[in-house]
């Protein structure tokens, strides 16, 4: 008998910076996933805090004693870059109804794009639902304490980059 092939999710993101919700919804998908691929948007029409090399980097540090997750950047359309690693699945997170609609608008154009690639959202543990990666580097930026919001390591770049 073969053994069954690896269920495979892929977690996109800016990840500016990488939060404790993100690296929940990513635990919590290898529950579902034998392997999560967290990959880090180049393209994020974003004005970017940190770059795609030190965002990258960040994850990496924060999942590197976690062999059944890993990180890379990725270039273009999502789905193309999905396509391109042979994953089927994507795993988002939601938070509150204004994600959903914005995260339902994002999946139905993927599924347009490419049917055969599924769209799985996991709700956000509600101790990080009204976290995100925009309040943490404003409060972070002002001086705010962003402790227990983000990994040690991305607080330790935060505070490396704001003083």
């Amino acid at each position: 008998m073969a053994p069954a092939s690896k269920r495979v999710a892929i977690y996109p993101g800016t990840f500016d910076p990488l939060t404790n919700g993100h690296a929940n919804i990513i635990r919590r998908g290898l529950h579902m996933f034998d392997r999560v691929i967290v990959a880090v948007a180049a393209d994020t029409g974003k004005n970017s805090l940190f770059t795609l090399e030190e965002r990258v980097s960040m994850a990496e540090t924060v999942f590197a004693k976690e062999p059944a997750i890993t990180v890379e950047p990725f270039y273009g359309l999502l789905v193309e870059y999905v396509a391109r690693r042979n994953v089927r699945s994507i795993l988002r997170g939601l938070r509150a109804v204004s994600d959903f609609e914005y995260e339902f608008q994002i999946a139905l154009m993927n599924r347009k794009l490419r049917p055969d690639i599924e769209t799985l959202f996991l709700i956000s543990d509600y101790r990080w639902l009204y976290i995100s990666s925009t309040i943490v580097k404003t409060v972070s930026s002002l001086g705010g304490d962003v402790k227990g919001l983000v990994p040690d390591h991305v607080l330790h770049c935060l505070r490396g980059r704001f003083g």
